[in-house]
């Protein structure tokens, strides 16, 4: 009898852990409020595929399990952390790594260290991050003489013209990235037209062909996608070769050539800073000049402070830390935007956020979108108030974010220094006018961009 009482409650066990394997629904993460997969396969991906992007799958997750929550990507659990205060613990002992870098890095397959660890990784880090530094200083007059020439481009426009702010940035951004990190050769436009092919087809798949599945289910798309990536990485080692026997010093690829880094991660870094340069620096100054368009109050103060600041002189690097409405414009559009709304860590040891352990290789994703619009945080979260940064606690906030201070991902430092020249230039000449009745969709991915393209009309200044 005792035999059989033994052999039951063993069956039961095993049983009971088949179900639990088997089927989605009995299964959480560690403890921590959230949704179990809808399929064994795919977890919830279906899940956030039917919400239009992850921004808005994660919205309503949070809205229903709270700060904390979890779903599953395909077998891997995942937390979302969605609230000031909790993304402050997990943050605060994980500052050595960048985490939009870190995931755009996974999405390409490419690793984020040197190789040999926490230290190498905080090393290519620096590297990187002088990199772009140096760049920045040693080119401001080549974005001031682009930014004149698109000012000038819409000076000599009718004041009735439509201008298409979507595909004029672009171009913007993309002959300042390019130039400022590939060099000179990218003048040509031939150049940044072929650059550009390949990186809207990359950045297009980017976070949503992955993330929903779809890549891997259409044959021509992943074909169409690996050429582009190939493409890409190959004319990124060529370019890094001919640079490296030239000895030149100018640009972003040359700055890493003078460092201790292969040639696989000199292309890999030089593939982030592009892809995600271009991305950032074009949307944020979309952003920037779709809201000033629709408050002339904002100009105004924003004109104002250019001219007692600058006169009639062009913006200077040291000048721009003088800059302070400028610079809460910039911030007040990267959180009325949600320029990037989401980001993500792995987590390389257990932690703890709340009373919830947080196991070791989770992934664990930041979902800024909700946060920057979080109204316990933001005083009316969808209204664009730049005065909002002038209170000390709404900037700490931002500063934890990652979006200023030391902890700013390199990509957005750079098109903050973008969007300031083109402010400088633009707000003192011209007067940014909204089109009645155009209404902005936004597509949340790894950086938000107007659904459509989005236009203005200019006026001069008298």
């Amino acid at each position: 009898m005792l035999d059989f009482a033994i052999f039951a409650v063993t069956f039961v066990i095993i049983l009971v852990g088949a179900v639990l394997y088997l089927y989605p629904s009995s299964r959480r993460v560690s403890g921590i409020p959230g949704l179990n997969p809808t399929d064994e396969k795919d977890g919830n991906l279906q899940d956030i595929v039917n919400r239009g992007s992850l921004h808005e799958f994660l919205v309503s997750l949070h809205q229903e399990f709270g700060p904390v929550a979890s779903f599953w990507f395909g077998g891997r659990p995942v937390v979302s952390l969605g609230s000031v205060q909790q993304l402050r613990q997990h943050i605060n002992p994980n500052h050595t790594t960048d985490s939009f870098e870190t995931m755009l890095k996974s999405l390409l397959g490419y690793q984020s260290g040197m190789g040999g660890g926490a230290t190498e990784g905080i090393l290519r880090k620096k590297v990187y991050e002088n990199a772009i530094n140096s760049t920045l200083k040693n080119n401001l007059p080549l974005v001031l003489k682009l930014v004149e020439e698109l000012v000038g481009k819409w000076n000599s426009f009718p004041e009735d013209q439509h201008i298409p702010l979507c595909a004029h940035l672009l171009g913007l951004a993309m002959k300042t990235v390019t130039q400022m990190a590939l060099g000179e050769s990218f003048r040509d436009n031939a150049e940044v037209i072929s650059f550009r092919k390949n990186h809207d087809a990359i950045w297009s798949e980017i976070g949503k062909g992955y993330l929903d599945g779809s890549l891997e289910k259409s044959t021509s798309r992943k074909g169409h996608y690996e050429k582009a990536l190939s493409e890409m990485e190959s004319g990124l080692l060529s370019l890094a070769r001919e640079r490296k026997a030239q000895r030149k010093q100018t640009v972003f690829v040359d700055a890493l050539l003078q460092s201790s880094l292969t040639e696989r991660q000199i292309m890999e870094d030089c593939m982030v800073f592009t892809l995600a340069g271009c991305a950032i620096t074009a949307n944020l100054c979309i952003w920037a000049l779709r809201f000033l368009s629709t408050s002339e109050e904002v100009q105004d103060k924003l004109y104002q402070e250019l001219e007692e600041v600058l006169g009639s002189d062009p913006i200077s690097l040291d000048k721009i830390p003088q800059l302070r409405y400028c610079q809460q414009v910039l911030n007040e559009t990267v959180r009325t935007a949600k320029l990037t709304p989401v980001a993500a860590r792995l987590q390389e040891v257990e932690g703890k956020v709340d009373q919830h352990v947080i196991p070791k290789e989770t992934l664990v994703i930041y979902a800024l979108g909700v946060v920057l619009q979080d109204s316990e945080t933001w005083s009316t979260p969808y209204r664009f108030d730049p005065d909002r940064f002038e209170e000390e606690s709404v900037r700490k906030s931002f500063c934890l974010l990652g979006f200023s201070g030391n902890q700013t991902c390199p990509e957005l430092r750079f098109a903050y220094t973008v969007a300031t020249v083109l402010l400088s230039t633009l707000v003192r000449q011209l007067k940014l006018h909204q089109l009645k009745g155009q209404v902005m969709e936004v597509r949340s991915e790894l950086v938000s961009t107007p659904k459509d393209e989005t236009w203005i009309t200019v006026s001069r200044r008298s």
